[in-house]
This record gives C-alpha cells, sequence and structure tokens, in this order.
C-alpha cells in the first residue's frame, strides 16, 4: 500500500474515532464530573486534553483524509481547485461574519476550536468548510452524472446541490454547537429558527454556493466517472459529521430540535446515500492472461512430429 493511501486511512480513521470521543466526552463524561474525579491522574489529564484539542484533531484528520483522497481520486488540479477557493472564501466570509454580521448574523466563535485568526475565526474553521464541502460537491456532481446529467446543467446543479446537502448539515451542526451546555459559538442576536437567525442559513447557502462556483470553473467540462467504492469515503465523511451534530443535539436540546434534525436528514443525509447509490459498483479487475502458443489440433501435432523426426 502506498504511503499517502495509509495516512489517508489512518486519517479517516482518526477522524472518526475522534469524533466519537468528543460525543463521549460531551454527552457522557462532562455531565457527570464525579466519573471525571474517579479516573487516575494520567486519565484526567487526557481527558483535559481531549476536550481542550479534540475539536482541532477532528477537523484536521478529516481535512487530510479528504485533501488526500482528492488528490489520488481527482487529480491535483480538481483537488486544488476546491480547496483553495473553498478554504480562501469561507475565511473571508467568516471574518467579515464575525465582524459586522454579514451573511451570518452577529455571532463570535468561543474556546475549543484552536488558534483564531485576526482574534475572530479559529484556523480550523475554513478547513472544515473545504472538507465538508468536498464532500458534497463530489457527491452531487457525480449523483448528476450517474444519471446522466451534462454540461451547463451538470455544472449548475452540482452547486445547488452541493450547497444544499452543505447548508442541510448546518441545521444540525448550529444548534449543537451553540445552544447546548458547551458551546463552541453563540448567536448575540438568537434568531427565530430554533435560536438561528434565517440569515444565519442564507449565509451558509451563500458561501458554500461561492467556493463551489469559483471550483466549477476549475472543474468544467470534466467527467469524474466514480464508482461508488470511490464515492465511499466523501459519504462517510459527511454522514459521520452529520451524525456528531444531530446526536449533540437531540440528547441535549429538547424536542422541539427533532424537527431541524428531520429537516436536515430529509434535505442532506437521504439525497447523499441516494447520489451514493447511483454509482455503478467498482468493476473486478481485469486479469490479463500471458498470450499462449497456438493450440495445434491432432492431425497438427501429428505432422510436426512426423516432420522431427
Amino acid at each position: 500500500m502506498k504511503p499517502l493511501v495509509t495516512i489517508e486511512r489512518f486519517s479517516l480513521f482518526g477522524h472518526v474515532m475522534a469524533l466519537f470521543f468528543g460525543l463521549a466526552g460531551l454527552l457522557l463524561v462532562l455531565p457527570n464530573p464525579a466519573l471525571i474525579a474517579t479516573l487516575p491522574p494520567f486519565g484526567q489529564s487526557l481527558f483535559g486534553w481531549s476536550m481542550a484539542g479534540g475539536g482541532v484533531a477532528y477537523i484536521l484528520l478529516g481535512a487530510i483524509a479528504v485533501a488526500l483522497y482528492a488528490r489520488r481520486v481527482l487529480g491535483t488540479q480538481l483537488w486544488l481547485g476546491f480547496m483553495l477557493p473553498a478554504i480562501g472564501l469561507s475565511l473571508s466570509s467568516e471574518l467579515l461574519g464575525t465582524s459586522t454580521g454579514f451573511p451570518f448574523g452577529h455571532y463570535g466563535y468561543l474556546n475549543g476550536l484552536g488558534y483564531k485568526i485576526a482574534g475572530l475565526v479559529p484556523f480550523t474553521i475554513p478547513l472544515s468548510w473545504f472538507y465538508v464541502g468536498l464532500s458534497t460537491y463530489v457527491l452531487a456532481r457525480a449523483g448528476l452524472e450517474n444519471r446522466g446529467v451534462k454540461g451547463v446543467v451538470r455544472e449548475i446543479g452540482a452547486i445547488a446541490l452541493g450547497a444544499l446537502l452543505l447548508t442541510a448539515w448546518d441545521f444540525v451542526l448550529d444548534p449543537a454547537m451553540s445552544q447546548t451546555p458547551y458551546p463552541f459559538w453563540e448567536f448575540q442576536d438568537p434568531g427565530e429558527f430554533f435560536g438561528m437567525p434565517y440569515r444565519n442559513l442564507t449565509g451558509w447557502l451563500g458561501t458554500g454556493a461561492l467556493f463551489m462556483t469559483v471550483a466549477s470553473f476549475f472543474w468544467r467540462g470534466k467527467d469524474l466517472k466514480l464508482t461508488r467504492s470511490q464515492l465511499t469515503l466523501p459519504l462517510v465523511v459527511y454522514l459521520v459529521n452529520f451524525g456528531f451534530g444531530a446526536a449533540i443535539t437531540i440528547a441535549q436540546l429538547d424536542v422541539r430540535y427533532w424537527i431541524p434534525t428531520a429537516i436536515s436528514v430529509a434535505l442532506g443525509v437521504v439525497p447523499a446515500i441516494a447520489f451514493w447509490l447511483s454509482a455503478k459498483p467498482a468493476l473486478p479487475p481485469v486479469v490479463e492472461t500471458a498470450s499462449a502458443s497456438p493450440t495445434l489440433s491432432p492431425p497438427e501435432v501429428a505432422t510436426v512430429a512426423a516432420a522431427t523426426k
């Protein structure tokens, strides 16, 4: 196995496990301080580190896994053609949002997601826009391609559906990260939609559509032709990140928040799985056999034998 493929798989596994342990810490350990007190000193130190750096770790591992996947499966041009606009434009949007309230509403980041760029936006945030955004865009584009959609319709459709899947994730992410007992950001003006301003949702949709539009210029005319196995990593990344937000939202908020969770499933999870299922299964490898000598019929064998005597 090539070293980069090994790193890709290790990063994906680490990403999933970091989300799992982060979920266990937020839902089981932190609400029970007595449980923390029973841990040995090493365990308490490890838990403290995981709570302080777990958010950074899972985002970095997710970004590494998706970046290596994109380079391997899509090629360097498509990988960089998506990653650079995604990181640059999402960071610009986040800096504008935390400074002016546009386009997401007035909000600010708390601690737990790493060093803040300009004291406002954790450096991990644009990385999360990149790795989830690329996952949704690839799923949407491949899904349309597998249904025979081509040309401009495919380009526009991939942008619209990719941005929609990305925004659907926010229906569970924002409540989980801003309204639970252990938030990572907060809105200064809680909105009408389950504590979120409506413009937060339009801001997500617009930001995703913006960097996907820029990326589409680098991807134009490219047929992905991805098999189901090649789409598995984007699907897994999308589903585990959805599951992380949904589990926290359902466990720590009241029953009203089943509504945005159901919307997230309908607009995000179901289409993502449908796009994955639309791809063809991986074809079995073609085994080429060495060309053998022509087979001689019995009369020919006899003739050859007679000629050699």
